[in-house]
């Protein structure tokens, strides 16, 4: 087996199946290793990528690289796009790697599409561009950097996601940021 096929039937066991999304992930995290120095095939303990979206391409970078949530490595900025920084915490390095537009001419059928984006040269499909990424200190790997109380619900707050109102300490959901409502 080849270093893509192995790839491929790695994000494959993570997600299901190999759609155009899984193709695309396996080939922007081959291409963002590559120029960061490292190897897909093995683990990367000074690794943290940013994905900017919730699909697909996002399990194949999370099965290759082994960077997840629960490690802190990877960091989820849901922008909508096909895209995602590698950054190389030893070095500072980072890369960031997204599929280029569609072409008017780009198959319809979801299994020629996959094939298309994992045949096609690189160049075609995703365009790596060297950016800079200040990582705060927060929001690195490790134990928590800090750790609070919410003054209003009393559940912890780790990591500097707090929010001072005068006196009160506050957890974002309690200060007006809740994705939910309590019934």
């Amino acid at each position: 087996m080849n270093a893509i096929t192995t790839l491929l039937e790695k994000a494959k066991q993570f997600h299901g199946d190999i759609c155009p999304g899984i193709a695309t992930g396996t080939r922007m995290t081959i291409a963002a290793m590559r120029e960061l120095g490292m190897n897909p095939l093995e683990k990367n303990q000074n690794l943290i990528v940013y994905v900017e979206i919730d699909r697909c391409a996002t399990d194949a970078i999370q099965a290759i690289t082994g960077c997840s949530l629960g490690h802190r490595t990877l960091k989820v900025l849901n922008f909508g796009k096909f895209a995602a920084t590698f950054v190389d915490t030893q070095n500072g390095k980072a890369v960031r790697v997204s599929q280029l537009p569609k072409k008017e001419d780009q198959p319809t059928d979801m299994n020629e599409l996959r094939d298309m984006i994992l045949n096609a040269p690189e160049e075609q499909i995703i365009r790596i561009q060297e950016v800079s990424v200040q990582i705060p200190p927060e929001d690195m790997p490790g134990f928590p950097s800090r750790s609070v109380t919410c003054s209003k619900c009393k559940e912890q707050i780790m990591d500097g996601r707090d929010i001072q109102k005068g006196e009160l300490i506050l957890c974002k959901s309690c200060s007006g940021e809740a994705y939910y409502s309590s019934l």
